[in-house]
Parts: structure tokens; sequence; C-alpha cells
């Protein structure tokens, strides 16, 4: 793994994104890794140790193009998510959910790759995406059914605005559960209760767990 991740990173380093794909779907088709393992041990970690050129003004410029880079790999995983579904977990929930970034978050990389997770595990996955108004949360509860609707928090700084989009959706006739996760969570004291949300998600494993209640 570790060499496999030295490569990749290479790649990253010198913004080769054919390589960094190739090299991807290539251990994916010759099955020496899942997309868990690919998504938590590989691209997450990539994402994060990338600060050592943080003093940079080229800076913000490489961190764009390694994020460009690694959503485009995670695009192309799609495929691979939908197999290992139904090969590997072959669970079916009938459930919804909608997995969305408050308002002001731009960060939408993880939210991205919880919605293969949600995938993986059976669910009717659908990505929003960064920055959703709250009025947007309210809008879509009128006119699609959701059973769940995950909110995705990386900067601490944005869980204010999570609580009050909370506070609005439940204020709504709508009977949607709300999960949060995220990095905004780690490392902090705030309950998800404190929120007002109704649980808190922060693994694969938490999400299969949940899976397994929801199945038909």
């Amino acid at each position: 793994m570790k060499d496999f991740y030295d490569e990749f990173l290479l790649y990253l380093k010198e913004e080769n994104r054919k390589k960094a794909l190739d090299l991807i779907i290539k251990k994916l088709n010759d099955r020496e890794i899942d997309i868990v393992t690919l998504y938590t041990k590989v691209l997450t970690p990539s994402l994060n140790e990338f600060k050592e050129d943080q003093g940079d003004g080229y800076y913000i410029w490489k961190e764009h193009v390694r994020s460009s880079i690694i959503r485009t790999i995670i695009e192309n995983c799609y495929p691979y998510v939908i197999k290992e579904r139904d090969s590997k977990y072959g669970i079916q929930t009938n459930k919804r959910v909608a997995i969305v970034c408050p308002a002001e978050e731009y960060h939408e990389i993880g939210a991205r790759m919880i919605t293969d997770f949600f995938t993986l595990a059976g669910y009717d996955s659908i990505f929003v995406g960064s920055n959703t108004p709250t009025k947007e949360f309210l809008n879509a509860l009128e006119k699609i059914d959701l059973d769940y609707i995950s909110i995705s928090v990386s900067n601490y700084y944005n869980l204010i605005g999570t609580y009050r989009a909370i506070e609005e959706i439940k204020r709504t006739e709508n009977k949607v559960n709300i999960i949060v996760g995220g990095n905004a969570f780690k490392n902090n004291r705030v309950d998800y209760k404190e929120l007002g949300a109704d649980m808190q998600l922060n693994t694969f494993e938490d999400i299969l767990d949940l899976a397994k209640e929801d199945r038909k």
C-alpha cells in the first residue's frame, strides 16, 4: 500500500492527471484495492497531507489542481461503486438520502465520497454539493421525497450555519431525518444533538450499520 500511495502522491505533485487516474483504475481493475480503502487510505490522506507549501503564494493554485484531479478520479470510480454495491454488500434499503454542504461550505470532496459510501450501502443517494442555501433544502423537501438529509461540514465555523439550517428544516412538516458528519466534528466537543440533528455518522461502517437497520 505504501509504494502505491507514494507513486500516486508523486503524480499528484507533478499534477499529472492522466497518470494518477490510470494508476487508480488499474488497481481497481486488478482488484488490488476497493472503493472504501481507496477513499479512506489514499484519496483522503492525499488531500489532508497537502500542507508543505502553505506559505507559498502558489499554494492555492496547487491545492485547486490537486482537488480537481481527485474529483476526476472519484467521478471515474462510479462504475466500480455500483459493482461493489451489488457484489460485495448486496444491501437494498429503499431509502433516499441527499448529501449537501451548508451555505458557505465550499469543501465538497468529502461529501462526494460519502455519497458513494451511501450508494455502496444500498441507498438512493443524491449528491447536491457545496454551498447549498437553506432555502434550497426547504424547496427540495417540498418536491422530493427524502428519508435523510446528510449535511457534510468541513469548516468548524460553518457549524452555526448548520444549526440554523437544521432549525429551519425541523420547522417544516417533513419528517426527514438529519445526519451530520465531516471534519468539523473531529477534535471538538460539539454534539450532533446540540445542532438538532438526528444522528452523526463518521465512517463507512456507521453508514453500513444504518443500512442494515433500513434494509428492505
